[in-house]
């Protein structure tokens, strides 16, 4: 084991790097721990990461695959912040990731360092299952449910009295949204009051371990919505100071010298992403089937039930209907109004009033019917909190709904978007078009310590500067360094290029050529294939088309869409010999599938984001207002990223080995398609006709 020293302090890191170097160095504490080997690339980052730490400073770091960032960043940020008394808190994209961290990578160091420390994994409320809310929900099931609800009721019941965690990734199928969103815990009636220690609440005793943690795991999307609440809470603290206003219910704890905890520091890994999910947390979205929820909370008109006596009155009623009706009008007219091009999903609204405000009137009205029932209210504490709550979502619409008609926050872009497995429903969404000034100011603090890394940071250059500028980190005291990965691509890996390939989908032949090459290369590794798409009908066009030519060969095909979670797609994918699995967006990154049954990656097409989607469009409009080329600053940029993560998919440890395959010939005919090769990992490549 090694031994925390207490000879370092913030002004002076020679101790703590010398610790990580020596842990990370051969021979060295981590050498103990199963199937340790040494990596000069590990070590560099573990003493990169402990410098900015104890220096109070940021840090961008790209660590190439197969350099282990997470133990890289995890050993520093453990010592310090049992050294510094602190929290560390880590945040990533994906569920693999902090399941990675919480059940492998945390366990090894907890074996090694001598001195114990806690790690807990932090979800949001609505995750976890509220006992008070369960009990009333049965006592009350033939009023709130129909029959097949009541039953899937009966079954959360019955899986209630015996997990240990009470999460919904603890349940063996996932339960029906609307019988769920009666039993969850709700930020107003599962509180640290009425929820106490002895309660048996499962989100009160998981916050209660978040807050006991030494180092805190959690994902980018709910990182942002707390520190979102924890700053306005603070300037809510500031403004009310002299009246000392105390809010017992915060989920992140109380932001004083820190970000969501006192004295606390972040590490962003899986950070290519940290762009695109604040901007979502950070902008606006009122949802179609969001706030039919929770009118239908208050009223369903199927069952003819009311939440709360209260409420059962003709007014009330009334109101929650006609409600449901004109919400119902209203999103059929933003539909009308809007030009969903060539199946696209997103549409951008340029100018304001698409529509009239018809709901604004009337969700007023409801606002304040529900104040006046809640305060009433004074024998039934969960329904007087579930009023309270929802009155806040029904007023957050409300606002949300008035800003996306009157436009009313600047530099935004915004956009209709149709949601849900069949696209039936729309939402209306606001975004920044520039983050990087909020982001500086949000998490590259004079005080604060944040940490960023991923294997995908770079577009060419050492200093990261598109990324950097991206999310704000280009001040003072934002340290950047690239280190390289340890694989030896020149062996591990081969790159095909087809320059004959027609050049996009338009163009006579494409989808016949496409479906060759596929089989080409797929019969170069017998399957075993991640074929990446990036347009979601083309990949089931191509599905479709090639379904015989798989069959022949017995290789498994499972394609995103067809009924499998992405998780229950790469397990298929692991166990089934020879699968060749077909995916958009969310394969091109996060997926891990080391060894043989990856030998072979293709990339149909450079993932370019759509010109016309409307974050793209805004962004670009943007940068020719300032008089820059936004192809070069940011289309180009952009895909280039996302091809380096694509690629990454191939070789995840030292012993494997592949090909991949570029099956866009604008990566040879066009200028640019240098720049995509550039940013590859150097390796043997071949071009076939």
């Amino acid at each position: 084991m090694i031994a925390l020293r207490s000879d370092f302090d913030s002004d002076d890191c020679t101790s703590l790097v010398g610790q990580i170097k020596e842990m990370f160095a051969p021979g060295g504490t981590l050498g103990k721990a199963k199937n340790f080997e040494f990596r000069p690339e590990q070590q560099q980052m573990g003493a990169a990461v402990a410098r900015a730490l104890c220096e109070r400073r940021h840090l961008v770091v790209e660590a190439g695959t197969g350099v282990g960032k997470s133990l890289a960043y995890l050993a520093p940020a453990v010592m310090y912040a049992l050294e510094h008394e602190k929290k560390a808190v880590v945040s990533t994209h994906t569920i693999n990731l902090q399941e990675q961290l919480i059940y492998k990578d945390i366990p090894i160091l907890q074996k090694l360092l001598d001195a114990e420390f806690e790690a807990a994994l932090f979800k949001g409320r609505s995750n976890y299952l509220c006992p008070r809310r369960l009990k009333r929900a049965l006592q009350q099931s033939t009023e709130l449910f129909t029959g097949p609800e009541q039953s899937a009721l009966e079954a959360i019941h019955y899986w209630s009295q015996r997990t240990e965690d009470g999460s919904l990734s603890d349940l063996p199928r996932e339960p029906e949204h609307n019988v769920w969103q009666q039993v969850c815990s709700e930020a107003h009636v599962c509180t640290p009051k009425t929820c106490g220690p002895d309660s048996g609440c499962f989100y009160q005793a998981a916050r209660r371990k978040v807050q006991a943690a030494d180092i805190v795991v959690l994902n980018h999307a709910l990182f942002f919505v707390l520190l979102g609440s924890a700053m306005a809470e603070q300037q809510d603290a500031e403004v009310h100071a002299a009246a000392d206003v105390e809010n017992e219910e915060s989920d992140g704890g109380e932001a004083v010298n820190g970000y969501l905890f006192e004295d606390d520091f972040v590490i962003f890994d899986e950070a290519h992403t940290v762009e695109a999910t604040a901007a979502r947390q950070i902008g606006l979205g009122v949802s179609q089937y969001g706030l039919r929820n929770a009118l239908q909370r208050l009223y369903h008109p199927r069952t003819k039930n009311a939440l709360g006596p209260v409420l059962r009155n003709a007014e009330g009623v009334r109101t929650t209907r006609e409600l449901l009706e004109e919400m119902y009008i209203f999103f059929q007219d933003v539909d009308r109004r809007v030009d969903f091009k060539r199946g696209g999903r997103e549409c951008r609204v340029r100018e304001p009033a698409l529509v009239h405000d018809t709901l604004g009137p009337a969700l007023d009205r409801l606002c304040g019917l529900v104040g006046e029932a809640s305060v009433r209210i004074t024998d039934d504490d969960i329904t007087r909190a579930e009023l309270s709550d929802l009155g806040r979502r029904l007023e957050s619409a409300r606002q949300g709904i008035a800003t996306f008609i009157d436009q009313s926050a600047d530099n935004h872009v915004y956009w209709v978007e149709r949601t849900g497995k069949t696209e039936s429903n729309l939402s209306l969404n606001a975004a920044p078009i520039d983050l990087s000034e909020i982001l500086s100011k949000m998490l590259f603090r004079e005080e604060g310590s944040v940490v960023m890394t991923s294997a995908t940071l770079s577009v060419g250059g050492p200093e990261m500067g598109y990324f950097r500028q991206r999310v704000g980190a280009m001040g003072a005291g934002i340290d950047a360094v690239q280190i390289g990965s340890p694989f030896d691509y020149e062996k591990q890996m081969k790159l095909y290029l087809t320059p004959k390939m027609p050049e996009t989908p338009r163009e006579a032949g494409y989808e016949e050529a496409l479906a060759k090459w596929i089989g080409h290369f797929t019969k170069q590794t017998k399957g075993r294939a991640f074929v990446l798409f990036t347009n979601y009908r083309m990949m089931q066009a191509t599905a479709q088309r090639m379904r015989d030519f798989f069959a022949e060969q017995d290789w498994p095909l499972l394609v995103q869409g067809e009924g499998l979670s992405r998780r229950k797609m790469v397990e298929a994918f692991k166990t089934q010999p020879g699968s060749v699995l077909f995916g958009t967006e969310s394969f091109w990154s996060g997926v891990d599938v080391p060894g043989e049954a990856l030998s072979n990656v293709i990339i149909t097409q450079l993932p370019f984001a759509p010109p016309d989607s409307p974050a793209t469009e805004a962004r670009c409009e943007l940068i020719k207002e300032r008089g820059g080329d936004p192809f070069s600053e940011y289309s180009l940029p952009e895909a280039i990223l996302k091809l380096r993560q694509g690629v990454g998919r191939l070789v995840r440890t030292k012993s494997d080995k592949g090909i991949v395959a570029i099956l866009d010939s604008r990566v040879v005919r066009k200028p640019y398609g240098r720049a995509f090769l550039a940013a590859l990992p150097k390796c043997p490549v071949e071009s076939v006709m």
